[in-house]
């Protein structure tokens, strides 16, 4: 995937697992309260996955044009 589309999973699944939570919480469900935490600590692995692919990239570039600079 790339960063961008690991970024926008990641915010879907923060907020679905956000939303588990409430619900878990307003209905005394221990089970989907837990649904929600899990799910909403995958979204924030996945953004912070997307942030290293875009730092990688920025850095790569960056990389790039300072030897195409060089030469």
């Amino acid at each position: 995937m790339s960063s961008t589309t690991d970024k926008a999973s990641g915010l879907a699944n923060e907020a679905i697992g956000n939303i588990k939570q409430g619900v878990g919480k307003l209905v005394g469900s221990e089970k989907l309260q837990a649904e929600g935490k899990l799910q909403e600590l995958k979204g924030e692995g996945q953004q912070a996955a997307g942030d290293a692919k875009a730092a990688v990239k920025d850095g790569a570039q960056n990389a790039s044009d300072y030897l195409n600079k060089k030469l």
